[in-house]
């Protein structure tokens, strides 16, 4: 039995990890950690896990996460950094949701999120835990950088392309919308019911804090330099999100032949569906689930192809592939904890 420890419980990401790892046949709850809810039963922070989940909140505690087998840092960026670089030091399994470890580039990283890092050793060690691509990788990781959200897609959706050098590297454009979970619980004007209701806005427009990771990790797969562009917008759910990729093919290839190479590429991965010809994904489809939906079209007229990926960005998007993570560095069946049916309606 894997003892797992989350910090940051208490944020969305947080109560996702919660959710899934609760019903993990092969895990036990050991510690939640939450700076708000110190001394308080799990479910006061959230109602929907009472006599589900008795568990009472501890503040920050070393000796604690010192007894886990594995930790979870769900937390905002700058937070995990120390804590982290204490834990592998301890020789514990690590598993940061955040965006500490998941750029290589120390410079890069302090550029894009404004704070110093301070586990820079760790930058050469993390792993960027994106089962599909680097699952070997992962299986001998003690730090994982999970991924974030917006470049699950995005990287799940290009790599087949890529790693068949199909594509013009400078045409790739990137259209992205997120539900309102993706910006956490903490109160924001920016995501206030009235404000964000029967409206669809565009946001970080010139520059968004994925795109580094999403060119990093692209550009491995491609083995050369890649700059896209990225525009996310914000869509009046609270779950689900949706990339639609345009990128102009290199080579002559029909929709039937890539269609084909999409399915191969992903033949051994559970977790990502190749809809069936004609099939568009759908947030709805993929809702509460670890699943990422992929289709495809070709545009003749322009020789473009537009693939589309969906996922819940909670879920694959954060919490699910963390946990799928830790089920690979555990040598558990992959899908345990995870092996769920999407919610619908």
């Amino acid at each position: 039995m894997v003892k797992a420890v989350v910090v940051g419980a208490t944020g969305y990401t947080g109560a996702e990890l919660v959710r899934i790892l609760s019903k993990h046949v092969g895990v036990k709850i050991t510690t939640l950690v939450s700076r708000s809810y110190v001394g308080k039963n799990y479910h006061e922070a959230y109602l929907h896990f009472y006599n589900i989940v008795d568990v009472i909140c501890d503040e920050l505690d070393f000796s604690l996460l010192h007894k886990s087998d594995v930790v979870f840092l769900a937390l905002p960026h700058g937070h995990s950094m120390e804590i982290a670089k204490e834990l592998v030091d301890q020789g514990k399994k690590v598993v940061d949701l955040g965006a500490d470890f998941r750029l290589n580039n120390v410079l890069e990283y302090e550029k894009w999120y404004g704070v110093k890092h301070k586990a820079v050793d760790l930058l050469g060690t993390a792993v960027y835990g994106l089962p599909e691509i680097n699952r070997e990788k992962i299986k001998d990781a003690s730090l994982i950088a999970n991924p974030g959200c917006y470049p699950t897609t995005v990287i799940l959706g290009l790599a087949p392309l890529l790693k068949h050098k199909l594509i013009d590297l400078n045409s790739i454009v990137v259209d992205s919308k997120s539900g309102v979970s993706g910006a956490g619980r903490s109160l924001s004007l920016k995501t206030h019911f009235s404000e964000v209701d029967e409206s669809l806005s565009a946001y970080a427009v010139k520059a968004h804090r994925h795109i580094p990771e999403m060119e990093q990790e692209l550009c491995k797969i491609a083995g050369t330099e890649i700059k896209l562009c990225f525009t996310p917008h914000l869509i009046p759910m609270t779950r689900g999100m949706l990339s639609t990729i345009y990128a102009n093919l290199q080579i002559d290839i029909d929709e039937e032949e890539l269609y084909n190479l999409y399915l191969e590429f992903y033949k051994n991965e559970y977790f990502v569906r190749v809809l069936p010809k004609g099939e568009f994904p759908k947030t709805k489809a993929v809702l509460g689930s670890n699943f990422c939906d992929l289709a495809l079209a070709v545009d003749e007229r322009t020789n473009r192809v537009k693939v589309l990926s969906a996922i819940d960005n909670l879920v694959k998007g954060a919490s699910g592939q963390a946990v799928q993570n830790m089920n690979i560095m555990f040598e558990l069946d992959e899908r345990l904890g995870l092996d769920f049916v999407p919610l619908y309606p």
